[in-house]
């Protein structure tokens, strides 16, 4: 491992940026074939509903349409990306407004649009059920009375109404912590429903090769995965399927499910052409899969030193009506309801609960946000009771070394006390307030690195250009400048020199692809693999044009060279040349990886500080500083992208962001009604990166990208509590609610 990088820490700008900003880049919408159709989707406007007839005949009729679907002309199939629960189109009943009923696909927009308005559905109105909590109950209907036979279900089933997962995390003894406990406290939070605001909608193009092959473009980060999902609902062998590569554009979580592909397939299947589908703003907000809602219910037993001895959590996530979206069918971020402290005795139960709401998936750090918003302002309303500081009552129980986390995990290089410190350093911490309604707020969180396979390959030709293979989508956080760079550094050339190819599905067995805090550690591991594989070979080849032994050569600045003979060089084109002269085949290095979750986290400590209007409510954030646990730094520009970018989606999370419903039917149908941040909203923002520690990724990295969103919401929330005395236990943070906590405060 070199001392010095050449390639590695250097702010790269992406590879791919000037053809997205000239529009160059292809993304699925864009993607034009000959005898293109358009392909649309009739919604359900009930949230529960037997659908008893369906009309067609008036639809087919319209010049230019070429096919009129339902749920009787497919295949009873259901879809999903771990848990088959969803149908392509609603069969017999519908479970949300928005659900899919009927398709059509024609020449234009215009006809296909004229062919869904003339679609005649007769319903009956069944009752529904939105809260999970009331789901829960024996007295909610069941919506999904099938769910026993469905594919990727977890075993054993679940014994609560409309829950189809459940999970437990347990050490200790929990009845003998709370006994030994001097204080007892309980709160409960809930979490709104947060879309992920990306600007390029889901989108797909499907056509029938003339080799029966299905041909898919689609707005998917998973190609591999979404092949295994569309081999299974279509019945057909996944080597008939092809993902080609396309843009992805934003993605924060939510393009790693299939959308409209599925039913785009019958589509083309039935006309013979290809067909489009790209969903608008409305189709995303009212049918997308955002983030879930949570109630989280935290328990906690504490000493009169202030020692936490004992977590009882219960985390209900509202699912919505299906579990199609979720790649591991449960949400992970409940396993983190201990926060990164030491706490001997824990029992956490997390439950997916089916409503009639919209089916939620995944977004950045799934679950994690919801809980780490509970854990932290928990912490504080703990401290505030027990007359504490909530920066000593964090640092009396953080995580050290040697500890084990709450869940039994025992990991290695544990930074939280410093990250801790640094940011409530940073922000100013104790120092008195100078004007009024100021306060400021502290909340830690951890981000485990993921675990998936990855498979790349490395050539070099003549003029010593290298080209990296890898079936790796990219989602704009610059993952394949990062994989440039590893081989650049391991092959000393200059990232330039590295040219990143995107190969399709055909090309290698599968690819975990971005998501889950994995892209450096997994796809990192594969890159770095490759070049070093193809680097030995190229010692190989040096080492005999020498007459030297291999362990005596060095490469530098993309020559190789003996120490004993510094004037005498090769570059790596004279060694590529001499090798083809020896050998049909260029010289390629390959690496598959299949990584493993290492025994490591990375810990991201957040400080706000904001001031509110006691008059309306209004909290404005003045500074947010965000410091982090890193390993070594890549690429500073991208690392300090994925920083700021993840921050201020916290950030919206926290004071603004939420799709609004009224018994079930999205009402912030725009973003113009869904407000996300703009630039001017934005406080001060301060990073602060700890010294490099160790990492697990290629040159100890640690990934970046889902850490930062995940403690804002807390720490505003704590800042609030500073600033005006009044704790907000729901999410977001609007004026309307600090509003309201003061005029209730006020009058007692």
């Amino acid at each position: 491992m070199p001392t010095a990088f050449s390639a590695i820490g250097q702010p790269v700008p992406q590879e791919e940026g000037p053809d997205k900003v000239s529009g160059k880049a292809l993304y699925a919408a864009d993607v034009r074939l000959p005898g293109l159709l358009w392909g649309l989707v009739l919604r359900s406007p009930y949230p529960h509903a037997m659908i008893r007839h369906i009309d067609t005949t008036k639809a087919r009729q319209v010049p230019g349409v070429h096919a009129v679907l339902t749920g009787q002309d497919l295949p009873d199939r259901r879809v999903g990306r771990l848990l088959r629960d969803i149908p392509v189109l609603a069969r017999d009943r519908v479970l949300f407004i928005g659900e899919k009923v009927a398709a059509v696909a024609a020449d234009t927009l215009e006809a296909a649009e004229a062919a869904l308005a003339l679609i005649d559905v007769t319903y009956d109105e069944l009752p529904p059920v939105f809260d999970p909590l009331a789901a829960m109950q024996s007295s909610a209907p069941t919506l999904h009375p099938d769910m026993a036979s469905y594919q990727g279900l977890p075993q054993p089933m679940a014994t609560l109404n409309n829950v189809f997962a459940h999970n437990s995390w347990v050490k200790g003894d929990i009845a003998a912590g709370f006994a030994a406990a001097d204080h007892i406290f309980e709160h409960t939070f809930t979490a709104q429903l947060m879309h992920q605001a990306y600007i390029e909608p889901h989108a797909c193009v499907v056509h029938i090769d003339d080799h029966g092959r299905a041909q898919v473009w689609a707005n998917n980060k998973g190609p591999f995965m979404l092949r295994e999902q569309l081999a299974a609902v279509w019945d057909v062998p996944q080597e008939h399927i092809r993902v080609n590569p396309t843009s992805i554009g934003g993605d924060f979580g939510g393009k790693g499910s299939f959308m409209d592909v599925p039913l785009c397939y019958h589509l083309a299947r039935h006309t013979g052409r290809p067909v489009k589908m790209v969903m608008d703003y409305i189709q995303e907000l009212m049918a997308g899969n955002p983030r879930h809602p949570a109630i989280i219910t935290l328990k906690t037993g504490v000493s009169n030193d202030g020692r936490m001895l004992a977590r009882q959590a219960r985390v209900v996530f509202n699912s919505g009506a299906y579990g199609a979206f979720k790649p591991r069918v449960y949400i992970r971020g409940a396993d983190h309801s201990g926060g990164p402290y030491r706490i001997p005795h824990v029992h956490i139960e997390s439950s997916m609960v089916y409503t009639n709401n919209v089916p939620c998936g995944h977004m950045r750090s799934p679950g994690k946000p919801q809980v780490a918003f509970a854990v932290e302002s928990h912490m504080d309303m703990m401290a505030q009771a027990l007359g504490l500081d909530p920066y000593a009552f964090r640092q009396r129980n953080i995580l050290r070394d040697g500890d084990v986390s709450p869940v039994g995990e025992k990991l290695q290089h544990i930074r939280a006390e410093d990250t801790l410190r640094q940011a409530a350093q940073a922000i100013g911490w104790g120092r008195p307030h100078q004007r009024p309604h100021v306060g400021r707020g502290l909340a830690i969180a951890d981000q485990p690195q993921g675990a998936g396979q990855s498979t790349a390959s490395v050539t070099i030709d003549a003029d010593g250009k290298v080209n990296l293979y890898m079936s790796l989508w990219d989602t704009g956080t610059g993952a394949h400048t990062i994989m440039r760079q590893i081989v650049a550094e391991t092959l000393t050339l200059p990232p330039e020199q590295v040219h990143l190819v995107m190969q399709d599905t055909d090309a290698i067995p599968f690819e975990s692809g971005p998501g889950g805090t994995r892209v450096t550690y997994t796809a990192g591991q594969a890159a770095f693999g490759a070049a070093q594989d193809l680097r030995d070979k190229l010692c190989a080849v040096a080492a005999e044009l020498f007459e030297a032994p291999v362990d005596r050569l060095q490469l530098s600045q993309g020559r190789f060279a003996m120490p004993n003979n510094p004037s005498r060089t090769l570059s790596l084109a004279e060694v590529v040349a001499q090798a083809r002269a020896t050998a049909d085949n260029p010289l390629r290095g390959t690496m598959s990886v299949t990584s493993t979750p290492p025994h490591m986290t990375s810990f991201c400590a957040q400080a706000a500080e904001v001031e509110v209007d006691p008059d309306t409510g209004q909290v404005t954030v003045t500074k947010i500083v965000t410091a982090h646990d890193v390993g070594a730094i890549l690429n500073p520009l991208t690392h300090q992208g994925q920083i700021e970018g993840g921050l201020l989606q916290g950030f919206g999370y926290a004071l603004m962001e939420e799709l609004r419903s009224e018994d079930g039917q999205v009402t912030t149908l725009s973003l113009g009604d869904y407000k996300i941040p703009t630039i001017k909203d934005i406080p001060e923002l301060v990073t602060v990166l700890l010294e490099p520690g160790p990492g697990p990724a290629p040159y100890q990295s640690k990934g970046i990208g889902e850490s930062s969103n995940t403690p804002v919401a807390a720490a505003i929330a704590n800042a609030v509590y500073d600033a005006v005395g009044v704790r907000i236990l729901d999410l977001p943070l609007t004026a309307e609610k600090v509003f309201a906590a003061l005029q209730a405060r006020n009058s007692g």
